[in-house]
Formats: C-alpha cells, structure tokens, sequence
C-alpha cells in the first residue's frame, strides 16, 4: 500500500510543476507589472532599476526556477501591488475560512445525499423514487449564483430568518453551506441511486438475504459498503469542484475567503495575488485527489491486492537467486 501512495505522490509532483508553469506563463503575458506598479510618470531610470530589483531583467527560465524555488522554500507568492504586502500572508489567513466552508459543505453533502440515494434505490419505481429523481435533476441543473441571490432575496431580505452576508455567527454559516452543499447532494444522490441498484441485484446478496441475514444489515454492510467504490471517485471530483466554487460563494455572501479574495484582486487587476490563489487553489485541488485516490486504495482490497502482488513478484528472483546460492 506504501508504494501505491508514493506513486500517486509521484504523480502528483510534474502535475503541480505543470499548473506553475502556466499561471508562471499567463501572468508574464498580461503585462509588465513594473507600469502598473509605478503608474505613467515614472522614469526609465525608475522603472529599470524597479525591474531588476523584481529580477524581470533575468532570462525566463531563471525567473520560472526563482518562482519556483520561492514558493517551495519560502512559501513566497510575491507581494500585492495593492497592499504592498505579501501575498502568502493574507492567503494564510483566509485559507481557514474557505477550508472550513468547503469542509461543511462536503460533510452536508456526503451525508444528505448518500442518504437520499440509497432510499430512492430503495424504493425504485415508486413515488419517492421519482420525487427525489426528479429533485436531483431540478437541482443540479440550478446556476449556484441565481440559486444564492434567490435564497438572500427569500430568507434573508424578505423573511429575516439569517444573515445575509459574513460570518459572524453560527447562523451565518447555514445559507452559504446550503448553496455551496446542495449541487454535490444531487451529484452524490444520483450516483448511490445507480451504483446501489447495481449492487443490490448481484448474486451475493442474494445469498445473503437466503441465509436469513437481516435487510439492514444486507443494505448496509454488504450492499451500500461495495457501492461505496464508484461514490468516492464522484467525491473527489465534486471536493475538487468546491474548492474552485468558493469563488462565487464567497463573493455574494461576502465571506472572507481566498475566493473573494481572488475575485477583488481580478476586479483591481492585483495579479500576484490572483497568481497566488490559483496556485493555492490548484494545490488543494491535488491534494484533495491525492488524498481520494489514497482512501480509494485503502477501501477496495483489489488495489492492496495488485500492489501486493507486485510487491511480492520483486522479492522472488532475489529468493531464488539467494537460495540458488547458498544450494551451491
């Protein structure tokens, strides 16, 4: 199991090198920063010595290597044209906020929507089974932004139940949990719905149910644990989603996160710290599939199974030759 997490490490490493490379390019083809930081009345003396010090005079590849270099061992994102302050240190003190949001809402829409897929699989072909089909496509087709301006115009504006921006208490957290949680409840519903009606018609339970094993147990030990497999791979790819979707969510309910942060800086053309977010938003990206593709290999025995077998199919030559040797 260790050598399949290294190697998903393994492969983790040049995809990361390779988002570097193109937030590096895009952010040297939008513009020479030394204009936009010393505005239209400075020098050429000025802007010359304001390049060098900022090392653009250097050749691209030994900029892309100090860039590089930078974020791995000081973790330096560059500095804000703005707030002339780093921009690693107001990403680190907003990373928690968009972590937490995103980690609330994949918790809401783990458990709602494992939930309601495996009781419409349940009931397939009755009216609940419908209801709730049909709720998870009316859903999932719901623009998040429309969905989120809807639900302030609603809860908020008109009825006065919860806040309408920030976060500064417990019910300040449930609208943007809500919007940000209710597309992965569809995802997640629909695809238990499909992957548990798969399972529960395999031979095994079947079995299981003649041996006198109580339904419960036969639904969720045996039929919704081997239907798990397909669900995980859909979370990674919704978690991946959510952290990107911060963007929008962060934005309306005005939430302090790297998302609104990201967004303020597009709309004041602030471009270390958009070079910044990106990279931090596509390293956690990496590290949420790293982290799926692990819990992957820990659920499905067949994966244990294979890397076992390699791991065993290496140490046979040696034995054989060692014992080979010691025979002679």
């Amino acid at each position: 199991m260790l050598s399949y997490i290294l190697r998903r490490i393994g492969i983790m490493i040049p995809v990361i090198l390779g988002i570097l490379l193109i937030v590096f390019a895009i952010n040297r083809m939008s513009g020479d920063p030394v204009s936009m930081l010393l505005g239209g009345d400075a020098t050429e003396e000025q802007i010359e010595a304001e390049r060098e010090r900022l090392g653009l005079n250097d050749p691209l590849p030994v900029q892309f290597f100090n860039y590089v270099a930078g974020i791995v061992t000081r973790f330096d994102l560059g500095t804000s044209y703005l707030s002339k302050r780093p921009v690693s240190e107001q990403i680190i003190k907003r990373l928690p906020t968009t972590l937490a949001l995103t980690l609330i809402s994949l918790l809401f829409a783990s458990v709602v929507g494992i939930t309601l897929g495996v009781i419409s699989a349940l009931n397939q072909n009755t009216k609940v089974d419908y209801i709730l089909t049909v709720a998870a496509l009316i859903v999932a087709s719901l623009p998040t932004f429309w969905f989120a301006l809807m639900l302030v115009l609603i809860v908020s504006v008109k009825l006065g139940w919860l806040p309408a921006t920030g976060l500064d208490s417990f019910k300040s957290w449930i609208l943007p949990c809500i919007v940000s949680g209710l597309s992965p409840v569809s995802n997640l519903c629909r695809t238990t719905r499909s992957s548990m009606l798969e399972v529960i018609r395999q031979d095994y339970i079947r079995t299981a149910r003649s041996k006198g094993i109580g339904e419960n147990k036969v639904i969720f030990k045996h039929a919704l644990k081997n239907a798990l497999f397909p669900v995980i791979t859909v979370f990674g790819i919704i978690a991946s989603f959510s952290v990107g979707g911060q963007v929008v969510v962060e934005s309306i309910f005005n939430i302090p996160g790297i998302g609104a942060y990201m967004m303020e800086s597009i709309l004041n053309r602030d471009f270390p710290v958009v070079q910044g977010t990106v990279v931090v938003l596509s390293l956690l990206i990496c590290v949420i599939n790293l982290l799926v593709d692990i819990a992957y290999g820990f659920a499905d025995p067949r994966i244990r199974a294979r890397y076992t077998k390699q791991k065993r199919a290496k140490k046979t030559p040696a034995s054989a030759e060692a014992q080979g040797v010691n025979a002679a």
